[in-house]
């Protein structure tokens, strides 16, 4: 069964930084590619960055691109998302899932950015 366990999130000031973690289990993860996906209270689920099983190649939306970076360690079974600058539209429950669409998406991680 795939799992994925998201932690890092809580509350900061516009500009701040943060950084998530995703901790993998019940499949081979060094195949697979992962996304981050957010969803904000009343909006629907939003395709954030994904990175391909090697990290080879990761992609952003244009809303995070220049501030978020996605990278992940194959032998710790874990993605992560460094967001710098955050801003108040960054506020969202964050996950990690094996596609784009959010499938597999764990319990997630809340961000808060607010003055």
């Amino acid at each position: 069964e795939v799992k994925f366990m998201e932690s890092g999130g809580g509350s900061v000031q516009p500009g701040g930084s943060l950084r998530l973690s995703c901790v993998a289990s019940g499949f081979t993860f060094r195949d697979y590619s992962i996304a981050w996906v957010r969803q904000a209270p009343g909006k629907e689920l939003e395709w954030v960055s994904s990175i391909s099983h090697d990290s080879g190649r990761t992609n952003y939306a244009d809303s995070v691109k220049g501030r978020f970076t996605i990278s992940r360690d194959n032998a710790k079974k874990t993605v992560y998302l460094q967001m710098n600058s955050l801003k108040s539209e960054d506020t969202a429950l964050y996950y990690c899932a094996t596609s784009s669409d959010g499938q597999n998406r764990g319990q997630g991680t809340q961000v808060t950015v607010s003055s």
